[in-house]
């Protein structure tokens, strides 16, 4: 007999749920700023009327945690409740990007705390339910190695540290993995990282090789984890859970140059990507996050699809595709309006409206992987 499927749907809603602090010191939390913190309950049903079951959200540490040891999970129970009520499953990502902020990421006393606030956060969920719980640990180290610790774009700040600063994320997460397994054994793993492709065409080998290195570097956080790499930091190949690859149209790009468009002769097949992970992890795939803006939206969705099934035709086991985010939201930078949801920002009366062509699409794309049809409004 075939196991049971993990999630509750192959297509999922990813949530954006940043909180990091910008070059500027500004502190995000995007939660907040898409209302979904407050709309939450309906959010999750116009996703699962949409048939997307599982979803990916997200409990922001720095709310949760504002004292050491001192836990206020109001911002997070009635999450967890109306999820139980929307009939929909969540995948809880623990630290995306941000942290308290008399915490210092360099201490031992981060790994030390981050595993307790994972414990203490597993107990919540579940005292909360009985389903099996999924958590992602840290999202994407490798993004927040560079952008926070070589390029000083996002916290801590700093440049030429991001090698140090991946370390110490994968000593939180394997820190992590352990204190939740202790409460619940059964838990489940996403290890969300950024899939990229770098091209070159220099005549010169060295150049060529450095563009391969930097390529390669995308595995090193999930290597890590597995204990392939730098084993000192504790590392176990059942660390390593199901792989998330987070993917979109601006992860390919030319070697100290610009970004691959799709079509281009550099451009590398999603599939191609997909095949290495899982020749080099043997372990379950979720493309974590993907997604474009505004019409690109609809074309995106088709194009990583036809991807997907073609790796799955190849023996790629990919478990599920998130849409990431699902929500309309606020630049990082600059608050524009990024359109890149299913549904928009609320309006003055907390209202959210579909955006159709994008939904049409989706439709189009659950029912070739065999998911029942929804009547879309």
């Amino acid at each position: 007999m075939a196991d049971a499927p993990l999630f509750q749907s192959f297509f999922m809603a990813g949530f954006e749920c940043a909180t990091h602090r910008r070059r500027d010191g500004r502190r995000l939390d995007l939660l907040a700023a898409t209302g979904h913190d407050r709309l939450v309950e309906g959010d999750y049903l116009a996703m699962a009327a949409l048939g997307l079951r599982t979803v990916r959200d997200g409990f922001r540490w720095h709310l949760i945690e504002r004292a050491p040891g001192a836990y206020d999970w109001s911002s997070v129970v009635p999450m967890i409740r109306a999820a139980r009520r929307a009939e929909v499953q969540a995948i809880w990502d623990l630290c995306h990007f941000g942290w308290p902020d008399d915490l210092d990421v360099w201490s031992p006393a981060f790994v030390d705390r981050f595993a307790r606030f994972a414990a203490a956060a597993a107990r919540l969920v579940r005292s909360e339910s009985d389903a099996v719980p999924i958590f992602c640990p840290v999202n994407e180290m490798s993004f927040v190695a560079w952008a926070g610790g070589e390029v000083g774009a996002i916290n801590p700040g700093t440049r030429g540290r991001g090698a140090e600063l991946k370390a110490q994320l994968v000593r939180a997460s394997i820190a992590a993995i352990a204190a939740i397994r202790e409460v619940e054994p059964k838990a489940r793993f996403l290890h969300a990282e950024p899939a990229i492709h770098i091209a070159s065409y220099s005549r010169s080998a060295a150049v060529r090789r450095a563009a391969e290195m930097h390529r390669l570097s995308q595995f090193e956080a999930l290597d890590m984890i597995a204990g392939r790499a730098s084993p000192e930091l504790g590392g176990r190949a059942d660390h390593l859970d199901l792989v998330g690859v987070n993917y979109y149209p601006r992860n390919q790009w030319l070697h100290r140059g610009s970004t691959l468009p799709l079509g281009h002769h550099g451009y590398r097949p999603f599939a191609e990507m997909l095949e290495e992970t899982f020749a080099r992890y043997g372990r379950p795939i979720i493309i974590a996050e993907t997604g474009a803006e505004r019409s690109a939206r609809a074309s995106w969705l088709h194009y990583v699809c036809g991807e997907v099934r073609a790796a799955m035709r190849g023996g790629v086991p990919v478990e599920g595709i998130c849409l990431y985010p699902v929500l309309d939201y606020p630049g990082w930078d600059d608050g524009r309006l990024c359109e890149t949801g299913l549904l928009t920002m609320p309006d003055g009366r907390d209202e959210r409206s579909l955006h159709a062509d994008f939904a049409e699409e989706l439709e189009r794309q659950r029912l070739r992987f065999g998911e029942m049809p929804v009547a879309i409004a």
